[in-house]
């Protein structure tokens, strides 16, 4: 007797669109006043919508503190860690820069949080924006000396507690390095415990985003029943804004890289990685497209399997050019959404926290959503500003993965260079093509 098939289950982005799609049309329909047995459609998508990010926000301080604490061990005790390590960490921290330049430079010539008219009523936000303009109208240039005082938190639950993400982060950075400077007993008991911590947040993640699909539906449908259509056109200015920052990392940047300090031909490397580059597109996974990155790199592009196998790993897990990008527009956008104009220090904490958290949490499910959650935290921001992008984010995520699997692959080429390899985009596609 043959056992019945069961059903193949609808993939996540595909029912966050049709939740995207039913937002729409239901909050165009039943408008902020509908109710039923007395209770407004608009309270029920408020409270759905404000579970889904207290529930994100529940994940930051053990996520932060085990994903840092795992990574930084892991690096550390690698065999491989000496001049290779050293290279390779030094690439994806400047990449990761001039990703986050860029993005920051984008959003402020285009701005496109600015609107004509009440930004709470465009966006159809809940908080109260005199309050927040007060809370960020005193901070200048002289708050960065501030910014790294916070970064030494002088009671570590405190700093958690309040939201003080920079001293949470930098607390991980030290506990993290000096696991691997103790002896091996206790090193091996801190590193497993914390391994364990990162590997139950990742599976909280994963119930959390099964649900995600209903918290976009509510967020959504909140702000278009306030608002109707009005969000969407400055909504579709953040879209392109993050598109055309993608577009000048990908298209100048790294070839400016491979060019001129990997000595190598961006188009020919970029022909080598097409199906890796198509892979991340498909699945928006570094991970998920790691055996197709190193396929490319090694045979198509004849870097070593010594170089591929550290640099590629530890690439799909720390180097996230794109997703660091993206957050740091996001959260300037989210700014500029409620009205305020984020100054000088304000902002240099966002590109601080864009390259840390981009390195701390880039391994997880929706792992931007997070890392958003955690900047706006950090700079005072209410988080229901996350609910403004949701409509955008999986097509940007599918095209800032392939930017930061394209960022890995730059950067394997180029440490391969500077390693003395040879035949690099030469011998590999030879080989290939033949």
């Amino acid at each position: 007797m043959k056992k019945a098939r069961s059903k193949p289950e609808l993939k996540l982005h595909w029912q966050i669109l049709i939740a995207l799609a039913l937002a729409v049309a239901i909050g165009l329909m039943v408008g902020q006043d509908s109710a039923l047995f007395g209770i407004t459609f608009y309270a029920v998508f408020d409270f759905v919508g404000q579970l889904f990010l207290n529930a994100l926000k529940m994940l930051i301080v053990p996520l932060i503190l085990s994903s840092i604490i795992v990574g930084i061990a892991s690096v550390g005790t690698t065999d491989n860690l000496g001049r290779l390590g050293g290279k390779t960490i030094g690439y994806y921290a400047a990449t990761s820069l001039l990703a986050i330049l860029v993005g920051l430079t984008a959003v402020n010539l285009i701005q496109p949080g600015v609107v004509d008219g009440s930004p709470q009523e465009v966006f159809g936000l809940s908080a109260d924006a005199a309050e927040l303009e007060e809370r960020f109208a005193d901070k200048g240039s002289d708050d960065i000396v501030a910014i790294f005082l916070r970064m030494i938190p002088t009671n570590i639950v405190a700093a958690a507690s309040d939201g003080q993400m920079l001293g949470l982060i930098f607390f991980s950075l030290l506990f993290g390095f000096f696991i691997t400077r103790v002896a091996n007993q206790y090193a091996e008991a801190q590193y497993n415990f914390w391994e364990g911590v990162f590997q139950i947040m990742m599976k909280i993640t994963d119930l959390i985003m099964k649900f995600a699909p209903i918290g976009v539906f509510a967020l959504v449908a909140q702000t278009v029943a306030s608002t109707g259509l009005a969000a969407f056109v400055p909504l579709a200015k953040f879209f392109f804004t993050v598109v055309i920052a993608l577009a000048v990392h990908f298209l100048i940047v790294l070839p400016l890289l491979l060019r001129f300090v990997g000595k190598v031909s961006p188009l020919r490397h970029y022909r080598a990685l097409s199906p890796a580059q198509l892979t991340a597109f498909s699945t928006a996974s570094s991970s998920a497209t790691l055996p197709i990155t190193m396929d490319c790199v090694e045979k198509n592009a004849g870097v070593s399997n010594r170089t591929t196998s550290f640099v590629l790993p530890l690439g799909a897990t720390i180097n996230m050019d794109g997703t660091a990008l993206y957050e740091c527009v996001a959260v300037l956008f989210i700014a500029q959404a409620y009205g305020i104009e984020l100054g000088l220090a304000t902002q240099f904490t966002v590109v601080l926290l864009a390259l840390l958290t981009s390195i701390g949490v880039a391994g997880i499910p929706a792992a931007s959503l997070v890392a958003i959650a955690i900047i706006l935290s950090a700079v005072g921001l209410p988080l229901e500003g996350i609910g403004l992008i949701l409509a955008v984010d999986r097509i940007l995520d599918m095209m800032r993965t392939a930017v930061n699997v394209t960022s890995d692959s730059c950067g394997a080429v180029i440490i391969a260079k500077s390693e003395g390899e040879e035949g690099i985009l030469e011998d590999g596609l030879a080989r290939n093509d033949a």
